[in-house]
């Protein structure tokens, strides 16, 4: 039987393997909170925001990001392509998100504010009108993904190979755009 909660706030937890399991928040705010330990099944956050929070190497299989806010928090190595993909929405501002995963996932218009993003894997997403913003996305993988309106202005450390992305209208800066040139080995100065 799954539990609701409401408009709670969660302050400097740490959570066991089992212990979110079956339960649906909604307007809730998780600061400080440790999540590292847990394997989520059957989880849905609505409106919820995390901040300082600790998601390093979590089982989220089976859980729901509705509107789902992340400041602040490390998630290294966590793997969101198995989550409920119907409505999902989350944004990242200021999060390590080294080695997490995000294949086959519909994340448009999603926003990755001042993050660490080594060596994800974001192939087959479709990141139409996304915003990279200041992001580090040394060694992510973008093969396959629809990157249409997307925003890298202000990434860096990036490689997108246009034949296996489609780039259409995204946005880069001058100054990286060797990141769409690697495969063919030329050299910009």
């Amino acid at each position: 039987m799954t539990a609701y909660l409401l408009d709670k706030n969660y302050h400097n937890k740490s959570y066991d393997r089992d212990d979110l399991n079956h339960q649906e928040f909604e307007f809730c705010t998780f600061d400080n909170c440790n999540f590292s330990m847990c394997n989520f099944i059957a989880v849905t956050f609505i409106d919820c925001t995390f901040t300082n929070c600790d998601f390093s190497n979590a089982m989220i299989n089976h859980v729901a990001f509705r509107n789902a806010k992340f400041i602040d928090c490390t998630i290294v190595a966590v793997n969101f392509a198995m989550c409920d993909k119907l409505i999902f929405e989350i944004n990242f501002e200021k999060c390590t998100l080294d080695f997490s995963k995000f294949y086959a996932l519909k994340m448009k218009s999603t926003t990755f504010k001042d993050c660490s993003i080594v060596a994800a894997d974001f192939m087959d997403c479709d990141l139409t009108d996304a915003w990279f913003v200041n992001c580090d996305l040394y060694r992510s993988e973008f093969a396959g993904a629809k990157a249409i309106r997307t925003n890298f202005y202000s990434s860096f450390n990036y490689i997108i190979d246009p034949k296996k992305t489609a780039i259409k209208k995204a946005n880069f800066s001058l100054s990286a755009v060797h990141g769409l040139l690697a495969k063919h080995d030329i050299v910009v100065v």
